[in-house]
């Protein structure tokens, strides 16, 4: 399998990984970190230096209660860190849901937009479809940023998932998008309660009948806090490199992570694991 991008195609054939770099005042884990570009960037290069396959810019933050960003105040956050983020050699992903804010990344020359709210707004499924290769990442999501977690889903959430995702890889394919450029996210923690986001965990390799790669995002996610009784999101590191090798255990071929060097170590000792295996029988 491979996610045809603007620039790479990306070998999932094993598993990769994707650094989060948050532009962000107020992300639930790192907010204020990264908050100026110069830092950004220089988080980027600590990524690709930890061995992070893909980095993922965000200038918006959607945990949840967060409040929307202008286009504006996104357009200055991100710009800077994309415009040389995308001479370091790997792809980048922006996390947008805004159709200005992918177009002008677009043409910066990201390689994949990730969107949480699956190209439902404005004419985000005309600019990628526009696009001649750039990939996407469709992603879950119950109700809004704003009231997510104030109603989570309810009743079987896998099927429910599994038919939104599937809707909307459709929509993009019947305005000509190809299936190698598309990936899907179930979307954990987006408008659901703890018991169903370890469900969806527990269940992820159902999803893999819909013939889309998977992208799981768990880092220091609040489930994790939850079930380990660890109310800060930076103690949540063991927690979420458990999380991330149970994704691909069950059949995840990209995981978005705060901790790269952490992540990537914990799946060199699978791989190496999966090779042995392979190598016995």
């Amino acid at each position: 399998m491979r996610w045809i991008t603007t620039r790479f195609d990306i070998d999932l054939n094993s598993p990769k990984v994707m650094g989060i770099v948050n532009v962000t005042p107020d992300s639930f884990s790192d907010g204020g970190q990264h908050a100026v570009a110069s830092a950004a960037l220089l988080h980027c290069e600590q990524l690709i230096n930890e061995g992070a396959h893909i980095l993922d810019i965000g200038g918006e933050s959607t945990r949840p209660g967060s409040p929307a960003l202008s286009l504006d105040e996104e357009l200055t956050r991100v710009l800077p860190v994309v415009r040389e983020a995308v001479k370091l050699g790997v792809p980048v992903s922006v996390d947008t849901y805004k159709p200005e804010v992918m177009r002008a990344v677009l043409d910066l020359g990201v390689d994949i937009v990730n969107d949480i709210w699956a190209l439902r707004q404005g004419d985000a499924l005309g600019v990628v479809a526009s696009h001649p290769r750039c990939g996407v990442c469709l992603m879950h999501m119950h109700r809004d940023p704003q009231t997510m977690q104030v109603a989570p889903m309810e009743g079987d959430v896998l099927s429910q998932v599994a038919e939104f995702l599937m809707g909307c890889a459709q929509a993009l394919g019947n305005i000509g998008v190809a299936r190698d450029r598309i990936a899907l996210d179930p979307g954990i923690g987006f408008g659901k309660t703890v018991e169903q986001n370890f469900s969806l965990l527990g269940r992820q390799n159902e999803l893999l009948a819909l013939g889309y790669p998977i992208l799981a995002g768990w880092s220091r996610k609040s489930s994790l806090g939850a079930v380990t009784g660890r109310p800060v999101p930076a103690e949540r590191v063991s927690a979420s490199i458990a999380a991330a090798l149970l994704a691909v255990e069950r059949g995840a071929s990209v995981v978005r992570v705060h901790d790269v060097h952490q992540t990537v170590d914990a799946l060199k000792v699978w791989l190496a694991m999966q090779a042995s295996e392979k190598h016995a029988a």
